[in-house]
């Protein structure tokens, strides 16, 4: 299961596990989350450069460094769609509110 875990003020996103909906390659909802932060991210930093990025292949952290409002509405509505899969994908993906 995939587990996505920020906080309220989309400061701290850590984003770890598999969906394991189908193998490696073939999942469709690994792909989905994917789609989801890549296009975000990359869009965040378009705003501002101080959103940091890492993903190790087990665990993928997105670090907000900034106040920027925009950069916050990206992120929320990244929550939002990746929410959105949750719902069609619960046993697949988890998404969490944490401090």
């Amino acid at each position: 299961m995939i587990k996505v875990i920020y906080n309220s003020d989309y400061k701290n996103l850590k984003i770890t596990g598999h969906a394991d909906y189908a193998d490696y390659g073939k999942d469709i909802v690994c792909a989905s989350v994917s789609s989801i932060i890549s296009t975000s991210v990359n869009l965040a930093h378009e705003f501002n450069q101080d959103i940091k990025y890492t993903d190790d292949n087990s665990k993928i952290e997105i670090i907000n460094n900034t106040n920027d409002e925009n950069v916050k509405i990206v992120l929320e509505n990244m929550i939002n769609m990746l929410k959105d899969l949750e719902r069609q994908y619960p046993k697949n993906i988890k998404i969490s509110k944490g401090e």
